[in-house]
């Protein structure tokens, strides 16, 4: 999951998804960002699903537009934000489900995500979230309605030539795979992270088939450095947890596989898989340089076990000074923009 507000981070991400690679006329070439994934890019749609997982309260947004929350789970914008707005786009893009927009907000800019899901069905179940094949569903519903806007011409092309945005896996392995018994009594890890895969590869091939040509998948960051899996390994003196750690490592090695392959496989398709792990590591490893200070606990509550309605502006104990801060809540890297500031709330799940 992660939140981000600077030019330094957000050219840094754009360039660490070889957006320049994947996009190489002007912004005009982008006429909109879609979105897919989990809640490091979610911008509202688990607002209005029966789920616990909530972040449409204080103090989540806090340092979003008149400081008010909208779903995003962090203080501010989100990744897909900040790419719409370099891309000469709007500033925030808008969730799928919320019932203060509709196709002419969509037309730009629309994101299907739901925080807490994962390729894996079984982990959208957890907290009772959007699955993955399902914001497929939403995303062939936006087609037709796109269509029906601006007609079958024009929306084919904007369609076509859209950046698309997927960011998730890291639930499948932390709130699935290593919380409950069922995953880990079929699959190894290793088989787990290729069952992963093949649900992904099935999934790009069903966007490729449905007509898109320009996308950035996400990659894992370092798992075991979150607060939550810090705090909950006491018996390794709270540090980083090595084992996720080589764990997302492990999986985005075969993700960067599967995307060489598919380029190779999809005709006219132009994918990219941003390497999140590390650049996340150095800021977990080397926060100062980053412009940090606090590393193994998040701003929100304690800042070691809280997220949704856990994470509330009434705690005590929430940081009134996020800037020294990596993380807004137990899952998410957070930076409050200042102009002196070259860093940005980068939400890295």
């Amino acid at each position: 999951m992660s939140c981000s507000s600077s030019p330094f981070l957000l050219s840094f991400f754009l360039s660490l998804s070889a957006l320049t690679l994947l996009i190489t006329a002007t912004k005009a070439k982008v006429p909109a960002i879609v979105v897919f994934g989990d809640s490091s890019v979610d911008s509202g749609n688990n607002n209005v699903i029966s789920t616990l997982l909530k972040s449409n309260f204080q103090p989540y947004g806090r340092d979003f537009f008149g400081g008010q929350p909208t779903g995003r789970f962090c203080n501010g914008r989100i990744p897909p934000d900040f790419i719409s707005e370099a891309f000469g786009l709007k500033p925030a893009i808008p969730a799928y489900l919320d019932p203060a927009y509709n196709i002419t907000d969509f037309a730009t800019g629309v994101c299907f995500a739901s925080a807490g899901t994962g390729y894996d069905n079984a982990t959208s179940k957890v907290l009772n979230v959007i699955p993955l094949w399902k914001e497929l569903e939403y995303y062939k519903e936006y087609r037709r309605q796109l269509r029906a806007y601006v007609g079958k011409k024009k929306a084919n092309k904007v369609l076509r030539e859209a950046l698309y945005l997927m960011s998730l896996g890291t639930n499948d392995f932390l709130e699935n795979y290593y919380t409950f018994p069922t995953r880990r009594s079929q699959f190894s890890v290793r088989q787990y992270q290729d069952f992963l895969l093949e649900l992904g590869e099935n999934f790009l091939r069903q966007l490729h088939g449905l007509g898109v040509r320009k996308l950035s998948i996400t990659g894992l960051p370092p798992m075991g450095c979150l607060p939550l899996e810090r705090a909950t390994n006491i018996m390794g003196q709270n540090d980083c947890v090595p084992e996720y750690n080589n764990v997302a490592s492990e999986f985005n090695r075969k993700l960067e596989g599967l995307v060489v392959k598919l380029n190779k496989e999809l005709t006219g398709m132009r994918m990219v898989s941003a390497p999140s792990y590390d650049i996340f590591y150095q800021i977990i490893t080397k926060p100062s340089q980053f412009g940090f200070e606090e590393t193994e606990v998040a701003c929100c509550s304690t800042g070691t076990f809280e997220m949704s309605y856990l994470c509330s502006q009434y705690n005590p104990f929430t940081c009134s000074d996020a800037n020294k801060y990596v993380f807004w809540m137990l899952f998410i890297q957070l930076k409050k923009l200042t102009k002196s500031s070259p860093t940005i709330l980068f939400l890295l799940f």
